[in-house]
């Protein structure tokens, strides 16, 4: 975004008059006068002199509280419904109070009644629409997220895949053994890594963990279940996220946590998450960051925050699975065979005689 403004100015102008934000959260922390998102930051002066028709779309537009609509809402109306200014609004419909002994540490509460106020005063520009009113909500919306192989990575599984063996140093190899250890390792490479002979890994990329922020970013605060199968991808999910993160183990408290909502990030290996796990009340986004073949596995780690387990528990909401896709990769081919059931060996050799 910040190019494109850039570039813009640079010719004639920005061109576009309407401008329609997906996931328009992400405009939540718009500031006059500063702004910490540099998306924002860079749309806010086309918004403000050039754009006639400002869009919205998002299905989480307050998930952290009323506070999070003013810099939303900022883009449709340049202030005129909830305040001119950040502080204008928090003023009229927040209290505010000191968090720590920073003094930027502020938490708000919204005044009894603030709600209905600021509800009446947007209602005129904003339509709800229900995914239970459009879909059928008893099966998971399956969404592909495609992600590319860097140039390097793609010359690695390219020559892995024809000589099922690549180099990494003069002592060590990537080897595969048959057509079934080749897969695994193409798997592997899709993900962002490889396990060497040694059994060390060789990190590739880490375009998987870039859109898994993605969407956890659009979530906007909804706990997000994460499905790996290879160690080093829970290894660097956790790695990335820190205290947000934690790998669901057999304490019974920790999925007492997540059904709290107090895990923002929860990773799981399917062959650990069968059978008996109740993960509903913790939330209704399931991430696959590893593709697999194993079909039952699949089922069952969906089914932890299923449609028919979210009816049960009083959650009439859609269940969101996410699938990271490597494009290039044998990644497209194994959600191929979850969708259709096909079996593995069939669609596994299908994909090895193409491009040998």
């Amino acid at each position: 975004m910040p190019w494109l403004v850039s570039h813009c100015a640079a010719g004639d102008g920005w061109p576009f008059r309407t401008v329609i934000a997906d996931e328009s959260t992400r405009l939540k922390s718009f500031r006059l006068g500063g702004s910490k998102v540099s998306r924002a930051r860079a749309l806010a002066a086309p918004a403000w002199t050039r754009v006639s028709r400002f869009i919205e779309l998002t299905g989480t537009p307050a998930s952290n509280g009323l506070i999070d609509l003013w810099g939303q809402m900022w883009f449709i109306d340049r202030g005129a419904r909830l305040g001119r200014s950040f502080h204008a609004f928090a003023s009229a419909f927040f209290d505010a109070y000191q968090v720590g002994m920073s003094a930027y540490a502020i938490r708000y509460e919204p005044r009894e009644g603030s709600d209905k106020k600021i509800q009446e005063r947007i209602k005129d520009v904003s339509v709800s629409l229900s995914a239970a009113d459009y879909f059928d909500i008893q099966q998971p919306l399956v969404i592909p997220v495609r992600v590319q192989l860097p140039e390097k990575a793609a010359g690695f599984y390219k020559t892995l895949r024809r000589d099922l063996l690549v180099s990494i140093t003069e002592t060590e190899d990537v080897t595969a053994v048959n057509a079934a250890a080749l897969s695994s390792k193409c798997l592997q490479c899709a993900s962002g890594a490889v396990y060497d002979s040694a059994g060390g890994v060789v990190y590739l990329h880490d375009e998987k963990l870039k859109a898994l922020e993605s969407i956890i970013e659009e979530a906007n605060g909804a706990p997000v279940l994460v499905a790996y199968h290879w160690k080093f991808s829970a290894d660097s999910i956790l790695k990335k996220y820190g205290k947000n993160a934690r790998l669901l183990d057999k304490k019974p408290e920790t999925i007492a946590s997540w059904n709290r909502g107090e895990i923002p990030v929860l990773v799981t290996n399917p062959a650990s998450a069968g059978h008996g796990l109740n993960l509903q009340d913790g939330g209704n986004i399931l991430v696959i960051f590893d593709e697999w073949w194993d079909l039952e596995q699949y089922l069952q780690v969906v089914e932890r925050i299923g449609p028919t387990r979210q009816y049960q528990a009083g959650h009439p909401r859609p269940v969101y699975v996410y699938h990271i896709i490597t494009e290039g990769t044998l990644d497209p081919v194994v959600l191929s065979r979850l969708q259709s059931k096909r079996k593995v060996q069939d669609m596994l050799l299908e994909y090895l005689k193409d491009d040998r």
